[in-house]
């Protein structure tokens, strides 16, 4: 039992003595040992944990910036007739005054727009050219070409345009989904009409809806400064690869506060395809209005999270209605893929084929229940009010 302590003895002074050396040498270099001061483990960095530096950008700009093009509209409005014109004795002092400033008058646009193919096919955004009926495209030459709308889909803001010219340099597209928060990104364009600019920044986030700015809502977020004439440029990922069409700010001023937004090209790619193949965007609808389920809604329902959506309405004799659907149910699948809010839930509608039937999970009264609905053609949505 003697010779145990004398061991134990032994050891703990050896720890004691390896201990304090130790500190000594901490002592000597400070930061060899990864203890804070109050006694907690931290992680350092090894090397001094730089990030690898990258100089310049100017490759990835280089290979993108001839595929960023000007765009110019134009459009012919009519002034709102003045009511004083309806007066005889109006007309008799100032009727030609009045005439003039009653006549049409043409008013100009400009935007930006991506080469994506070299036969001419041009992507933009739809409020760019919406409307218009003249449009010119400058390419970074200082060739101007006329062009023609293929066709438009306001509710993803994405327009495709046609220019007859031969080998464009067509920009390349990224990895759909190939992006992470973090990255850098350069946002090209014609901000302000002041010319072709470059703007760098990164991914500030993905994802981004619930903004109301369009129907069908994707966006990727970013600081790279945007300002009115982006709309339809290029945001491209660090090797110069289209990662998104960029499309709106949210802005008080007028001018970048660091919030931008582009559609990504996962969107871009499918509704480009549609409108070069038949003119225009084809999407599933079962005529039903939904909300959110917020944690209040969820426990008044009883429901166990707030994953899927509150049915608020139905259109009488539309397929939700002919297949049974009330306004209370939450629908929490389609075709087996679950629905996590009411976006999901649209996006996974309007993926459907008309014709087809969708078979629909609800909830009701606490309740799980199946019902099949047959898909048909999503209507246009009507424009909002002048």
């Amino acid at each position: 039992m003697q010779k145990t302590w004398l061991l134990f003895a032994q050891i703990i002074s050896a720890l004691v003595l390896v201990l304090a050396a130790l500190l000594a040498l901490d002592r000597l270099i400070p930061g060899l040992l990864p203890v804070a001061g109050n006694g907690v483990i931290i992680r350092e960095a090894v090397n001094g944990g730089a990030a690898r530096t990258v100089s310049s950008y100017a490759d990835a700009a280089a290979k993108s910036r001839p595929s960023v093009v000007n765009i110019f509209t134009s459009k012919e409005v009519r002034a709102r007739r003045n009511p004083f014109m309806d007066d005889p004795v109006f007309r008799r002092f100032f009727g030609d005054r009045f005439n003039a400033e009653n006549r049409p008058q043409r008013v100009s646009n400009l935007g930006s727009g991506v080469i994506v193919s070299a036969d001419g096919y041009i992507l933009t955004n739809h409020h760019v050219v919406e409307a218009a009926d003249e449009i010119q495209v400058a390419l970074p030459d200082g060739k101007t070409l006329p062009a023609k709308v293929v066709g438009t889909d306001p509710e993803t803001d994405v327009a495709v345009l046609k220019v007859q010219h031969a080998q464009l340099p067509a920009i390349t597209f990224a990895k759909q989904d190939g992006i992470s928060v973090g990255d850098v990104v350069l946002a090209i364009g014609n901000p302000f009409g002041v010319g072709q600019t470059v703007t760098m920044g990164i991914v500030s986030a993905l994802g981004r809806s619930h903004l109301g700015i369009n129907t069908f809502e994707n966006y990727i977020q970013t600081d790279a400064a945007i300002n009115p004439g982006n709309s339809g440029g290029a945001l491209v990922d660090a090797a110069g690869n289209l990662v998104g069409v960029n499309t709106a700010i949210f802005s008080r001023s007028g001018g970048s506060l660091g919030i931008g937004f582009a559609i990504p090209v996962s969107i871009v790619r499918q509704v480009m395809d549609q409108i070069i193949a038949h003119g225009g965007v084809t999407r599933g609808w079962v005529g039903i209005e939904v909300q959110e389920i917020n944690p209040e809604i969820a426990e008044s329902f009883g429901l166990k999270s707030t994953d899927g959506a509150l049915i608020a309405g139905v259109l009488r004799g539309g397929p939700a209605d002919r297949a049974g659907i009330h306004p209370g149910d939450v629908l929490v699948a389609v075709n087996g893929k679950p629905v996590t809010d009411s976006v999901s839930l649209l996006n996974l509608i309007a993926a459907l084929p008309p014709g087809k039937t969708a078979l629909l999970r609800l909830i009701r009264e606490q309740k799980e229940l199946q019902a099949t609905a047959t898909v048909e053609k999503r209507p246009a949505m009507p424009k909002p009010a002048p």
